[in-house]
């Protein structure tokens, strides 16, 4: 997921393993003309430490700095476990940022020109990843943006493993929502992998028993389910569950959708 402040500079939210090959497909994230190396993406926003959320980062070392933004204790999981500070200082350098959470504050580096996009971070119940020993902070967030000259808001949250307030609020006051689409059931990972972890347990609730009632219930005027397993049946467009999900005004997230704040 990418946002742009409409003046050419583009924010990706989390940079999964298979970052190149989003870049080639999508040409507003590929490099200007005119120039040897340049790269419109100004920083990535991670939601927490997993590997699909930050392997895309070391993809980037052959460009200019990467402005990373991130809660401390994902900041300190990737440095500590990963090696991500050390290797990236090798190649590009890193300046880190930690989120706002209690207002929105405007996107891109301290001092760079307002860009008219602000941001804040929303902590939620959530654990490091498995690789990773528990430190105190928060290990997962989402994020809410909204356009200073519109006034329109948008919420991005892949990771939820529960509800609460902060959330709740979110929710019912954006016009555009990405949700944690996961899972459609608990239990569903375990028919392809015996003794595998319920839906709970990996950090994420379900459609058919959380997000479907609760999408279904809020006024934003899109509501799109993201981060979907390759178990999950609403990937197929003739099941039920997709049906299901569809008649509660929900789409089914699929790459190459745009929409205007």
């Amino acid at each position: 997921m990418a946002v742009t402040d409409g003046a050419g500079h583009w924010f990706l939210v989390n940079a999964s393993p298979d970052l190149p090959s989003q870049i080639e497909t999508h040409p507003d994230l590929q490099p200007a003309g005119g120039s040897s190396r340049n790269s419109p993406i100004a920083g990535v926003l991670l939601t927490n430490a997993d590997l699909d959320h930050a392997l895309g980062l070391f993809s980037l070392r052959e460009g200019s700095r990467i402005e990373i933004y991130a809660p401390r204790a994902v900041r300190e999981t990737l440095i500590t476990h990963l090696n991500l500070a050390a290797i990236l200082e090798s190649f590009c350098g890193i300046s880190w940022h930690e989120p706002p959470k209690t207002g929105f504050a405007p996107l891109g580096p301290e001092g760079a020109p307002t860009t008219g996009l602000l941001y804040r971070a929303i902590e939620l119940p959530g654990t490091p990843p498995p690789f990773a020993k528990a430190a105190p902070g928060a290990h997962s967030v989402a994020y809410q943006f909204t356009d200073s000259r519109t006034g329109g808001r948008l919420l991005v949250a892949p990771d939820v493993a529960g509800l609460n307030e902060p959330l709740l609020r979110a929710l019912s006051n954006s016009d555009i929502i990405l949700f944690d689409g996961t899972f459609w059931s608990g239990d569903e990972l375990a028919g392809v992998k015996p003794q595998a972890p319920k839906a709970t347990e990996m950090g994420h609730v379900t459609i058919k028993d959380c997000s479907l009632e609760l999408l279904r219930n809020l006024t934003a005027r899109q509501k799109i389910l993201i981060h979907i397993n390759n178990t999950n049946p609403v990937l197929a467009p003739e099941s039920p569950e997709r049906a299901v999900a569809e008649a509660a005004g929900i789409t089914i997230g699929a790459d190459g959708l745009d929409f205007e704040l």
